[in-house]
Formats: structure tokens, C-alpha cells, sequence
């Protein structure tokens, strides 16, 4: 099933083939969740049936939305379906615009809408496994430490938002933690 995201072509927002758009390179929308519970981020490790970036760790989930889908539709939509989460409030934390090789030939250049959710504890992740191969809480400070010394395990746009929009993405109380 062909799946058409929202790309700009020569400037104009066109819906395009998702492949077509990583093969082009061609610039277009996404959605990242990140969800915290307390200081613990939860990651997932990509399945290895996915077609760019398999089996490395990325934020909660991401993905582009359909076209004429709203972001915070969109992000809800894939929480549910990446890691079974339903229910949380989730708040809009920056627009964000990188471009990145994902191998094979593929460039993400996302204009991403990043969210960031608070889960209660006891929280049941359900990870899709034609989705996500495994999931994991992670302390802030020790994800910004294990992207540092092990980058290679790590999806090119998670890498980008640590380094250069954590900040924005967590607010500066839990960034300034990674560093103490």
C-alpha cells in the first residue's frame, strides 16, 4: 500500500509517496513524541522490517503524517499504533527542520512537530512488533551520555535533537541534569 505524506515540490506542499520523498530527499512534515516519566525517557529500537534505520534506537515514536492529517492527530494515531500508549496529554514543544542520510540511498529533510507526553507510572507499553523491536526507559542523563559515547546505535535524528534542541524539546531543568 502506497502511503502519501506531505512534501514540498519545487515550493508547493504536494502529496508525495513516502519512499519517493527519502529517495528525492525532498523536504517534507513528520511528527516526534517523546514520552518522559519523571526523568526517564522511553526509547524504541526500530524493527528490523523497517525499510531505512532498522534496529536502532530512536525517541518514543515518529513518523509523517497523512495528508490533510493534523500533527497532534497524527502523533496520538502513532503512539497507539508504534508502542500501544493511549490516553496522554501531550504538549506541542518546538517545529524543528534537519536533514539527514539514513543509508540506502534515503535522506530524511523533516519538518518535524515534536511532542512531549508525561506518563504515569505503571504505564503499559505494548510495542507493535512490526514497528518497534524492543522499548526501554532510559534516564535523560544517561541517553545523552549513551548517544555520546555510541552515536552508531542511534537514529541520525535522535542524535540531532540532543545535541541541538534539548533544551527546547525537555526544558533546560531536565536538559541541565545530563550535565551535573
Amino acid at each position: 500500500m502506497s502511503i502519501m505524506i506531505p512534501a514540498w515540490v519545487d515550493g508547493t506542499l504536494t502529496p508525495v509517496e513516502k519512499l519517493d520523498a527519502h529517495k528525492l530527499g525532498l523536504k517534507h512534515k513528520a511528527v516526534s513524541v517523546f514520552v518522559l516519566r519523571g526523568q526517564d525517557v522511553l526509547i524504541q529500537q526500530r524493527a528490523m522490517g523497517k525499510y531505512h534505520t532498522p534496529g536502532l534506537w530512536a525517541n518514543t515514536c515518529c513518523t509523517h503524517p497523512e495528508w490533510d492529517e493534523p500533527p497532534m492527530a497524527c502523533a496520538t494515531r502513532r503512539l497507539q499504533e508504534e508502542v500501544g500508549l493511549t490516553g496522554l496529554s501531550l504538549e506541542h514543544r518546538h517545529q524543528l527542520e534537519y536533514r539527514a542520510d539514513v543509508g540506502g540511498g534515503l535522506i530524511e529533510h523533516e519538518v518535524v512537530e515534536v511532542y512531549l507526553g508525561h506518563a504515569p507510572d505503571g504505564l503499559t507499553v505494548i510495542p507493535n512488533p512490526e514497528e518497534v523491536m524492543a522499548v526501554e526507559w532510559v534516564a535523560f542523563p544517561d541517553l545523552m551520555t549513551m548517544v555520546q559515547h555510541h552515536p552508531e546505535r542511534f537514529t541520525p535524528w535522535l542524535r540531532i535533537y540532543l545535541a541541538d534542541h534539548a533544551d527546547t524539546i525537555f526544558g533546560t531543568n531536565l536538559s541541565k541534569t545530563a550535565f551535573e
